[in-house]
């Protein structure tokens, strides 16, 4: 090659527009430069191994069987609720919450990522899926509208498979609408107290309380730490964990304030039940008390039916199981509008309804039956509904027009109710004014006395017979 091809070889020209012409090019960048927004495109954004936001896991005995179904229904389908039924539907308390993080935990391995979400409203539900892009795109998000980033995190959860979406505290299933249609790549995974609502694809995992043994080793785990527990102390937290109703909520509260408060004995805390669910240890969120728990609830009823309230306040001084619809039926009232009211309790959870009789959780009773204070000179709202229960009482046990006597059929039903009444005087209460008296003195006596109920022998509940409970007035 001679020198003139040798130069001409190595000349080099540009051509064109923005063009670039250079013996040796390593690395050019040509044309406008790429928008921040092409950098954090949701398709391009990958999680880091393990990426969630999960609290931390409590402690969770005894759900191992709802764990597993749980597991099966969300690899069988795409979507699943954790509510409740049977005795204690849905209640705030039971263990849902604790359940979905326990689940979440478990399986952290099995998913790219578990997003916990609170779904109490729409705008916490945002309010999350904000939070998710912060976490994936911090430097874009920086910057964007709250809409932009609920978008972007819409789409990246449609981008990427193998997620699960937790959706904590639903109040309304057609809040998720909009989620679970639009997001099939991943799992959702919801809690609530409502029972009703739930699409039919959407299979639910019924909760229910512990069972004995489960509830009472929580309790000495609870008060007793890693030391053992005496029999003795095992035989009183198994009788306070019966009280509690083998509630989990309840059984933890307890457990942390006696933790907390040694002097406290475990018979000590049963003797003063219904004062101390209202209280919780230090370092225990006051809003997860059983108490504030309901109340929640409560004033969502006052404001959607207030004779549900009404209701729920006659049950709550009555037997806790099989509550017939005539007795919370105010007298004179429209049975329709009881039905109605007792639907509206269950749907919040609340109750259990069979149609004709309802069946209530003995917390949310002894809740109820404590002093709630009121302005004026009206008489308290648990006052009320003793009131009402006694009357309801009364009156149910009256024979009907042109009879002497009443059924045994009747008194087999109402005797449970009437028992009930009479274990559970109301507390003390500040004087009234002279004008307002109380209902006892207009009260006629029962038109019948039925006999003391027989116990059972290995002390359970009361119970009687028709031959037993009949008995003609003195």
């Amino acid at each position: 090659m001679s020198m003139n091809d040798a130069v001409s070889w190595l000349h080099v020209e540009a051509v064109g527009s923005r063009s670039i012409a250079a013996e040796q090019i390593g690395i050019a960048l040509t044309g406008d430069v790429l928008p921040a927004e092409a950098l954090y495109a949701p398709e391009k954004v990958r999680a880091a191994p393990g990426t969630s936001n999960l609290p931390t896991a409590a402690l969770c005995l005894g759900r191992e069987e709802e764990l597993v179904g749980l597991r099966r229904i969300l690899t069988d389908r795409r979507e699943g609720a954790i509510t409740q039924s049977g005795t204690v539907h849905g209640l705030g308390g039971i263990g849902k919450s604790t359940l979905a993080l326990h689940y979440a935990h478990r399986h952290r391995g099995d998913y790219a990522l578990i997003w916990w979400i609170n779904a109490a409203s729409p705008d916490e539900i945002e309010t999350s899926l904000t939070n998710l892009t912060h976490m994936l795109a911090p430097s874009w998000a920086a910057t964007a509208e709250r809409a932009a980033q609920v978008a972007w995190a819409m789409q990246w959860l449609a981008w990427h498979p193998g997620w699960l979406l937790v959706y904590d505290n639903v109040e309304n299933p057609d809040d998720l609408a909009p989620y679970t249609g639009a997001l099939p790549q991943g799992h959702h995974l919801a809690t609530s107290r409502r029972t009703t609502g739930w699409p039919d694809s959407a299979p639910t995992v019924t909760l229910g309380i512990l069972n004995a043994d489960d509830a009472t080793t929580l309790l000495c785990r609870l008060v007793f730490k890693d030391k053992p527990a005496t029999r003795r102390q095992q035989s009183d937290a198994r009788a306070l964990a019966t009280d509690l109703g083998y509630f989990p909520l309840a059984i933890k509260q307890a457990g942390a304030y006696l933790s907390q408060n040694r002097g406290v004995s475990l018979a000590a805390y049963r003797r003063r039940l219904s004062t101390k669910l209202g209280k919780a240890a230090h370092g225990i969120d006051a809003e997860r008390t059983i108490a504030r728990i309901w109340n929640v609830t409560l004033r969502a009823l006052e404001a959607d039916d207030p004779l549900a309230v009404d209701v729920l306040h006659t049950a709550a001084w009555l037997a806790p199981d099989d509550i017939p619809h005539t007795l919370l039926t105010p007298i004179g009232g429209d049975p329709e509008d009881t039905a109605e009211a007792i639907g509206t309790l269950a749907a919040y959870s609340m109750v259990s309804d069979t149609g004709t009789t309802v069946t209530v959780h003995r917390l949310v009773q002894a809740i109820l039956r404590t002093s709630q204070s009121v302005e004026g000179t009206q008489l308290p709202r648990h006052l009320q509904g003793r009131d009402r229960a006694e009357q309801a009482v009364l009156h149910s046990l009256a024979p009907p027009p042109g009879e002497d006597t009443t059924a045994d059929s009747q008194w087999d039903t109402v005797i449970p109710h009437l028992v009930t009444l009479a274990a559970t005087p109301p507390a003390r209460t500040p004087q009234r004014s002279p004008h307002r008296r109380v209902h006892h003195s207009r009260q006629p006596p029962p038109p019948a006395r039925p006999h003391r109920p027989h116990h059972s022998p290995t002390g359970g509940h009361p119970r009687s017979t028709g031959a037993s409970a009949r008995r003609q007035p003195p």
